[in-house]
């Protein structure tokens, strides 16, 4: 059968370096039509991100280069460093129609910035030698206003390391004070093991492989300063070793919170690593993880008609977006191409491809992300605790939700404000019987722990001053560790007022047309194409169902469905404890009638 995706991946065998080369220039292809003409700007669509549409078109000239330059430094031809010099020469031009503009303050231009100084810093014969002196000049003035204005205190900080890095390996004016100063403040968001937290709040999540690491080895391979070379190659050791975990064997990452429009730039971590010359692992197990998680890629439809990549996760799927996210943004995912800087000999390259040591599977604690890791021979699953949920479109779903999976994702919220309407997967929402519309979820935890088989995470619901009347409302919630398929939890809730409770367990892909399967009593299960999921009330009491939630709120099915409990609770203290169900084999489904026993445990106490 004849492929007919536009997925510019797809029937890539992704198995040798030349594979991994053809893939990059063929992610490029689909934006040849897509460049200005003057060359400085590429527009894949009309933007509607936060920043303006220059920075927005400017995401999408400077981005390719993530992979481009590495292309070019590992000997591969690229027949368009033409146009890339045109269009720098006069995106850099206060002149030109196409000028980018002056960077100010926390701009959009600053992030696309650290693109252009990693290309200067990698491959200054393509991209700054054969520029004429005036160009050079504006280049390198532009490109040095990241040193004068301010910067989101967070991983951006890196890119005025790159910026300086690039700045200084062609032997234009640099700021080496300013470098000093941005990497010792990102030193301070050092967690421990390997790990760090993305600025001033707890958030803790997929940028710490495609952010933090992957600058921090870019910077220790180029920058010759030996000693933080070594803190960042030791650190990225201890992290491969938890990060690992977030990748199933099929290759596909753990969705977990913002930015997984960039889809396979967790590569990025493991070339990096290559890059830097950093054997976490094995050279094979490190060369599996990355090959598998582009193939995994390779089978998405993450193109729209010409090949260019879109905004969404598995699918074409805006909904899922952050604000700043526009139509150029996914081509951060071209940071997977960095080992292709490097020659056929290394090790990366010639180690055969080995899959991941044997495991038993055990439930892995990972006290930074606050998370703990579950998997089995087709999944992961990550049991969280909650997160500080950071100022982003969506950002409860992403980080806040009970569990995740890497063959099962999660959903955002559905764009409807009556409770009516909200299908929370692997959430619980509540809500006043007077007002069923004010649903409260789990936003921000006050107390999480990771314990041995468990996390306890402790949460209000309701905390602005508009709903003070049941600020007093409090949550105890364990999610406890078991053998897939199933996970347990258990709430302890303190309400003054009557609720109205709905949880729910996994979205799963809805192939059974429109008529919904039965729930039984307490128990609802979604038996699909995809798998089952289901959901049990072991303490009584709340009405099992099967919801359709709103299309395109899934990050891995257009449409799905979700089994549901749902109750009504009388003031005071009580009690939900919870079975959920999940697997990805059909044959597993005798195993619904096993419903674990609650373990012993703090909750039993109660």
């Amino acid at each position: 059968m004849i492929s007919t995706s536009t997925n510019p991946l797809a029937g890539n065998p992704l198995a040798t370096r030349d594979d991994v080369a053809r893939a990059a220039l063929e992610l490029f292809k689909p934006l040849l039509a897509c460049f200005s003409p003057g060359r400085a700007r590429v527009r894949v669509g009309i933007s509607h991100a936060v920043f303006d549409a220059t920075a927005a078109e400017l995401e999408g000239f400077a981005r390719p280069l993530w992979g481009l330059a590495p292309l070019a430094a590992g000997g591969f031809d690229f027949l368009h460093w033409d146009l890339y010099r045109e269009g720098l020469a006069n995106g850099v031009d206060p002149a030109h129609p196409e000028y980018w503009e002056e960077p100010r303050n926390c701009d959009q231009r600053l992030v696309e910035m650290a693109a252009i100084g990693f290309a200067l810093a990698l491959v200054p014969e393509h991209i700054w030698s054969p520029l004429p002196d005036a160009a050079k000049h504006n280049v390198a003035r532009w490109l040095h206003r990241i040193n004068e204005v301010g910067i989101v205190d967070n991983n951006w900080l890196f890119f005025r390391v790159i910026v300086n890095l690039g700045l200084k390996r062609v032997g234009a004016p640099c700021n080496l004070q300013a470098v000093e100063a941005a990497l010792a403040r990102l030193d301070s968001f050092y967690l421990g093991d390997g790990w760090y937290r993305d600025g001033a709040e707890n958030q803790v999540d997929h940028y710490i492989a495609f952010a933090f690491h992957f600058y921090g080895l870019i910077y220790a391979k180029l920058s010759g300063d030996a000693g933080r070379a070594e803190i960042f190659r030791s650190r990225a050791r201890l992290f491969a070793h938890d990060y690992r975990r977030w990748f199933a064997a099929d290759g596909a990452a753990l969705p977990f919170g913002r930015s997984l429009t960039y889809r396979f730039a967790p590569a990025g971590f493991w070339g990096a690593l290559a890059f830097a010359d950093v054997e976490a692992l094995p050279w094979g197990e490190v060369k599996g993880v990355y090959l598998r998680h582009l193939r995994w890629w390779s089978h998405r439809e993450i193109a729209d008609a010409r090949g260019a990549l879109t905004i969404g996760y598995a699918y074409d799927n805006p909904t899922m977006g952050e604000q700043y996210n526009s139509p150029q943004s996914p081509y951060w995912a071209m940071k997977a191409f960095l080992p292709l800087a490097l020659p056929a000999s290394h090790p990366f390259w010639a180690t055969e491809e080995a899959t991941a040591s044997p495991s038993p599977h055990a439930a892995a604690p990972q006290r930074h992300p606050g998370m703990i890791i579950v998997e089995d021979s087709a999944h992961v699953v990550a049991l969280s605790g909650g997160q500080t949920v950071p100022a982003h479109r969506g950002a409860a779903a992403k980080y806040g939700k009970f569990a995740y999976s890497s063959r099962f994702g999660f959903s955002v919220g559905s764009p409807m404000s009556k409770r009516a309407d909200i299908m929370p997967d692997n959430m619980l929402t509540l809500a006043h019987p007077d007002r069923p519309d004010r649903y409260a979820i789990r936003r921000d935890a006050t107390v999480v722990s990771i314990e041995p088989g468990f996390i306890h995470t402790g949460w209000t619901p309701w905390e602005a001053a508009a709903w003070r009347q049941w600020r007093n409302v409090t949550v105890d919630t364990w999610l406890i560790t078991t053998d897939l398929p199933w996970v347990l939890r258990i709430h302890r809730i303190k309400s003054p007022t009557a609720l109205l409770s709905r949880e729910g367990g996994f979205s799963i892909d809805r192939t059974g047309g429109e008529e919904l399967p039965q729930p039984i009593e307490r128990n609802a299960l979604v038996r699909s194409a995809a798998g089952l999921s289901g959901i049990c009330d072991l303490e009584g009491g709340r009405r099992a169902r099967i919801g359709a939630p709103a299309e395109q709120t899934s990050l891995i099915w257009p449409r799905t469905l979700l089994p549901l409990l749902e109750g009504e609770h009388a003031p005071g203290e009580f009690t939900l404890a919870t079975a959920i169900f999940i697997s990805t084999e059909p044959d597993v489904e005798p195993r619904w009638s096993e419903v674990p026993a609650l373990p012993d445990g703090p909750w039993l106490a109660l």
